[in-house]
This record gives C-alpha cells, structure tokens and sequence, in this order.
C-alpha cells in the first residue's frame, strides 16, 4: 500500500513538472507558417502576420539574447587622411541573426528562403564606433528570410572611420587601424555578437577581391571580443584591427632622391675657386631652390600633432647644412678677400682670452643667492617646529582626555535610553514627549497630501495578455497614436530631458571659416507620462521601439 501510494505522489509530481516546462517553454515557441500553396504569393500571404512585429526584437521572452553573428569583406582602402585621422576602406557587411516569430515549412510553401524588403523586419542597430561619415555606399533595400527563421542581411559601406596614426617612420610606416562593431542602444543581455567567419579567411578573401590597390597595402587583420561596461549593464563589443603598409616608392623617387640630389651639389661647390663670388651665389640659389622644393613638399607630407616624423628632421638637417656651408663660404671668402687689409691680432688681447678668461672658466662655482635663502629659510623652520615637538605630548594628552570625556557621556546618554525602553510604566509617546522635539505623526494627512501631489502626473497602467514582447507591443498601440504631443497629462507640466554625451573624435579646425567639426554619441533621456507597466504582467521591464513611434524631443546643437 505504501509503495502504491508513493508510486502516484511520484506520477503526480512528474506530471505537475511536465506541465509546468510545457507552459515555461509555450510562451518562447514560434509559430508556424502555413502555406496554401507552394509559391511566393502565398508565403508572402502566410508572413503578412509576422510584418506587424518589426518594431521589437524578434524574440518571445525578452530574456533571451539575439546573436548576431557579422563578417565583412574589404573592397577597397580609399586613402588615409594624416591630418584629420581618417582611415576611408570600402566594405561588404554581414549579418546573421534568428527571427523567432516564424518558421515555415519548405515543402509545404515551395521554398527554404525569400528576400524582402529591410523595413518588414527588425534588424539590428550594430555599428562602427570608429565611423565618421555619413555612408555614400548605394543601398541594398532587401534581406533574406530562411525556413527556420534565419535572417540575413548584406550591405555594403563606405567607412570613413578615426585612426590614430603613428607616422613617425614616413613613408615607411605600417599603420593599425580598428573597427569595433557594437549595438548603438541595446545591452549585452538584449544583443550578443559573435564571429562568423575567421580573420584568416576574411583576410584572404579581401586580399583576393581588393580592386583598389593604391598608396596603402592591407597585411593582415585580427580581433578580439570584450564587455566594455556601461553602469551595471555591459555592451557587446567585437574589434577587428586591420593593419595597412605604406607604398614607400614614390615618395623615395618625389622626396628623398631630388634632397640627396641638392645636398651632393651643395657639397660639390666647394670646387669652385674660392677668390671669386660664385661660390656664394650658387649656394645661395641652392637655399633658394631647396626652399621651394620644402614648399611644394609641404602638401605631400602628413601633418600629425602626436610626433614629428623623421624625414622632416632630415630635410631640416639638410636644410641647416646648407645654411652653414654658406656662412662657411662668406667666412673663407672674407678671411682671404680682407687679410691683406687686416692687422695682427694685438698682444693684450691674446693675454685676455688665453690666460684670463681661461683662469676664469675654471674657477669653482659660487653659492647662489636661492641656495642662501634656502638654507635660511630651513634654520627659520627648525627654530619654530622645535618648540611645538616639544610640546607635542602636551597637546596629545589634552585631546585624549577630551575623547574621553565625550565617550563617557555618551555611554550614560546610553545608558538612559536603555532604562527608559525597558520600564514598562512609560510609553513611547511619553518618552518622546518628555524631549524638546515633540512628534505627532498623522498618517491619513501624509497619503491625503502624496495622492494630490501624484494625481495629475499618474500615466496609464497597460494590461498585457501574456508575459511576451509580442502582447506588450499589442498593449503600446494605443502610445504609439499618442507620439504627436509631449508625453504629459498636463500641459503645465515640463519634460525633464537629461542630456549627455561622449566625444569620440576631433575632425578638424578649419580657422578660415570659424567651423569645429566633431563626432559625438548623444544620449536623452525623458519620462513618458502616457504609459507604464508591470513587468511581472508583461514579462520585461523595458522594450526596443523605433524613434519613429514615440515622441522626441527637439533638441539641437545651436552651433551645428
């Protein structure tokens, strides 16, 4: 009989756990697409359903996290801007995520995938932190829809992104540029990004499709995946580092040859007969001509602030030489053009230099002026810290009793305080009474004022039919008609905007025009008096909708 007994408690339980993983796991199905027949018209019939939940996330617990898994190939590296930091490539983007809203089967329907249009389905707000243009590349209107709810969507894009360039072996530099790929809005518990292919095998394929091979030359590319933290929340955050090679030729044939040119010369002059003026009027054109030469190189160069890159420290050495092989000239020149004219040096003058000034160098250093006063401000220190040390313990011991006075008379307010709580015969009230504060607290009047105070800011409590994004977008229907007007019950009440911001780069100066170009990341914030809900009813405390349901606020930069 007992086994009997345990045997059904043992069913029961079993049962209740069926039952209870069957309604855990009902919510996070997809549901299926039936076909009338199996052709294009009538799966796109059959997926009209899934067109009106491109809003949110494709997800039906909001607990689970969507990977996206991304891959690109680079077509092209435009040019490097040394000036503004600016690394400009061409790239093919790739993504891949689950849409679980839909699943169809592909004998039933005719097909295993159809391409629609972008905007019928929700795709993911992954970006380049390091971009700094608006994208010129043509647009790609459609993605793929697999059978199991495969999406996949192809772009391409014209990346004109920050790089901090290091150009202090120009033009032999190899430079290391980043593209770190992340969501713009969504956390690492909404959005997670994995890789699809190997940087091996985006490497090759980008060296093999690469049409544009100019100035720059594409080595390798590597990557690596890390949470960057954002409060308690972390984002998702995968970076690829593509290091490009600089073609050195035609800057060693435009700038280093025609300089080792003008120098060789330079030195070659000092052939010409000294006696006469054309040694200094062909280095002067020299200078001149090298001048002009430093001109023109000018717009070749990179500008940077960071370092000073070491072929501009040649030509200035250049430069310097031939500017001391001109004074030299002018020296020689006048030394054998005058010294015919000239008389001896005098011999009091030879004594003054030679034996004076050369007793003088070595004489020992004199004590400055600061050192003395230093020093005698050191003696001043020691004659007025000298009595306080001596009266150290004095005033160490005072303060010692002082804290001990204080702590015995806290421990007899204590001591009070416990003898009051522990008699019966008084009340609480009394004690209080007996104090100088005298606290009479009313209950009904605190609510009374809290519901005037909360009653024409309270927003509307939405009802959600089951704890999924599908029910609570069903719910915010009626916000959504609402995203005309500021989001206020009372029109005297203001919106609150709290604005921040995070400066990602410095494009440049342009001092002509008064203009400061900057990149930034904004972020606003405002409360939406027309809707709020329960969380446990809806299952998620927050939800992704696109800018265009809701109302935004107008806020500009004046000066943009």
């Amino acid at each position: 009989m007992f086994n009997v007994m345990a045997s059904q408690r043992l069913i029961l339980i079993s049962m209740s756990t069926l039952v209870w993983f069957l309604m855990q796991a009902a919510p996070c199905s997809a549901f299926t697409v039936n076909c009338s027949e199996p052709n294009q018209p009538a799966l796109l019939k059959a997926l009209t359903p899934l067109f009106n939940l491109s809003s949110i996330r494709p997800v039906m617990n909001t607990s689970t996290s969507t990977n996206v898994n991304i891959s690109f190939i680079i077509y092209g590296i435009l040019g490097v801007d040394e000036k503004s930091q600016l690394l400009m490539t061409y790239l093919w983007l790739n993504y891949r995520w689950m849409n679980e809203f839909v699943t169809w089967d592909p004998t039933q329907c005719g097909s295993d995938r159809i391409a629609l249009p972008r905007n019928k389905f929700w795709v993911p707000d992954i970006v380049i932190n390091e971009f700094m243009d608006e994208n010129t590349a043509p647009e790609v209107p459609y993605v793929y829809l697999h059978s199991d709810g495969l999406v996949r969507d192809a772009l391409p894009a014209k990346v004109v992104s920050s790089c901090n360039l290091d150009i202090y072996t120009f033009p032999f530099d190899v430079q290391n540029c980043t593209f770190t790929f992340n969501s713009y809005l969504h956390y690492a518990s909404d959005i997670k990004i994995f890789l699809h292919r190997t940087v091996q095998s985006i490497t090759e394929r980008s060296k093999n499709v690469m049409t544009t091979m100019g100035e720059w030359e594409l080595l390798d590319i590597t990557f690596h995946d890390y949470l960057d933290k954002h409060g308690a929340e972390y984002i998702d955050e995968l970076a690829f580092h593509i290091r490009v090679r600089r073609r050195a030729t035609l800057y060693v044939v435009n700038l280093l040859i025609p300089s080792c040119f003008l120098i060789t010369v330079d030195l070659f002059s000092f052939l010409l007969p000294p006696q006469s003026v054309d040694r200094s009027s062909f280095k002067m054109t020299l200078i001149l001509g090298y001048t002009v030469f430093l001109l023109i190189m000018n717009d070749l160069l990179p500008i940077t602030g960071n370092t000073i890159p070491l072929i501009n420290v040649f030509f200035s050495l250049c430069l310097a030489l031939m500017v001391a092989s001109l004074l030299e000239t002018i020296l020689i020149t006048n030394l054998l053009c005058g010294s015919v004219k000239d008389s001896p040096v005098p011999h009091w003058i030879q004594v003054l230099v030679l034996q004076i000034l050369g007793f003088l160098v070595f004489l020992p250093r004199k004590a400055k002026n600061s050192d003395m006063e230093q020093n005698v401000a050191v003696i001043k220190l020691d004659a007025v810290v000298g009595p306080l040390r001596e009266k150290g313990p004095v005033v160490e011991d005072r303060v010692v009793q002082e804290l001990r006075s204080l702590a015995t008379d806290l421990r007899a307010l204590r001591l009070q305080v416990e003898q009051q709580r522990l008699d019966g015969n008084q009340s609480s009230e009394d004690w209080i009474q007996c104090c100088l504060l005298k606290v009479k607290p009313s209950k009904l009047l605190f609510i009374f004022i809290f519901l005037l105070m909360h009653a024409g800011s309270s927003s509307s409590m939405l009802n959600c039919s089951e704890p999924n994004t599908p029910s609570l977008l069903e719910a915010l229907k009626p916000v959504f008609k609402l995203n005309s007007i500021r989001p206020v019950m009372n029109l005297s009440t203001v919106t609150n905007v709290s604005i921040s911001f995070t400066l990602f780069a410095i494009l440049g100066v342009d001092e002509k025009a008064q203009i400061f170009k900057t990149f930034i990341w904004q972020s606003l914030r405002w409360r939406n008096e027309f809707v709020s809900w329960d969380p446990e009813q809806c299952g998620t405390f927050r939800i992704s909708v696109p800018r265009k349901l809701l109302w935004v606020p107008d806020v500009v930069i004046n000066e943009l």
